[in-house]
């Protein structure tokens, strides 16, 4: 069984201000390593379950985050981006059987999590299909478009119920819970300890379960904070300047969504 795991940092227990998820930061380091420590669980969860080949792709800002020699060694790493429209799930294909988010966060616009945001931070709020789309929808339409299950997401508890809503037999980890510009985690160990377990579980179990069909066409909007990032954006081809900080952007094809998504996010 080939897994594909993408990590993020947001998500990760204990990280409440974005000064401990800046690479150039003095407190960024114990939550590099907790990231680390997180990925490593799933990782190892993958193993026990029957995994015999684990792709990471680290999803963080400058996705320089993790420490590979602490992966196990089952583990390929991807690091930095490439410009692939894949985006956050860089690389993945058919070939896999499930993928597995790590870290992820509330999106933009929801008081879950001080670190709500949804891609970038020029940006208020993402809908597709007049469904507002946090990293987690983003990213498990796109493994769906090719054919691969999100099986199990561990992050906040105001992402993880999103998760439950859209899909119950999606496993998950709620290893902190947002409260106004504050949070609430588990100990780190303990949040490792139930990554380890829940990704495991979800592995053995029917992945099936976790496939939901894809809609047959995508409207797409993107708000921006700035008016003239929304100006230039409906530039894009195929795309519709809606009002002053809103573009809008319709196909069939999820891929073309992605593509959309990065050239304007």
């Amino acid at each position: 069984m080939r897994v594909y795991i993408s990590a993020d940092i947001e998500g990760v227990t204990g990280v409440t201000h974005w000064d401990e998820t800046d690479l150039g930061k003095a407190e960024y380091g114990p939550f590099r390593e907790q990231m680390t420590a997180e990925v490593t669980a799933a990782c190892e969860g993958a193993l026990e379950a029957g995994a015999t080949e684990i792709w990471v792709k680290d999803a963080h800002d400058s996705a320089r985050n993790l420490l590979a020699p602490k992966l196990p060694k089952e583990v390929k790493l991807i690091r930095g981006w490439s410009g692939h429209p894949f985006l956050m799930m860089q690389e993945l294909n058919n070939s896999f059987q499930a993928a597995v988010l790590i870290g992820y966060h509330s999106r933009a616009g929801v008081g879950t999590s001080p670190l709500a945001h949804t891609m970038t931070g020029m940006l208020t709020r993402v809908s597709i299909n007049d469904q507002p789309a946090s990293e987690f929808l983003i990213s498990t339409y796109a493994a769906l478009s090719v054919g691969v299950p999100v099986v199990f997401v561990s992050g906040d508890k105001g992402l993880c119920e999103e998760v439950a809503a859209f899909n119950s037999h999606i496993g998950t980890v709620a290893v902190k819970e947002g409260i106004g510009n504050s949070t609430l985690s588990l100990h780190p160990q303990v949040a490792v300890a139930k990554i380890r377990e829940e990704t495991a579980k979800a592995l053995k179990g029917d992945l099936a379960l976790c496939k939901v069909p894809l809609p047959g066409h995508f409207s797409t909007e993107i708000q921006y904070r700035r008016a003239y990032d929304a100006y230039r954006n409906g530039f894009f081809p195929g795309a519709v300047q809606k009002d002053e900080t809103t573009v809008r952007f319709e196909s069939d094809s999820y891929y073309e969504v992605m593509r959309f998504m990065l050239f304007t996010s």
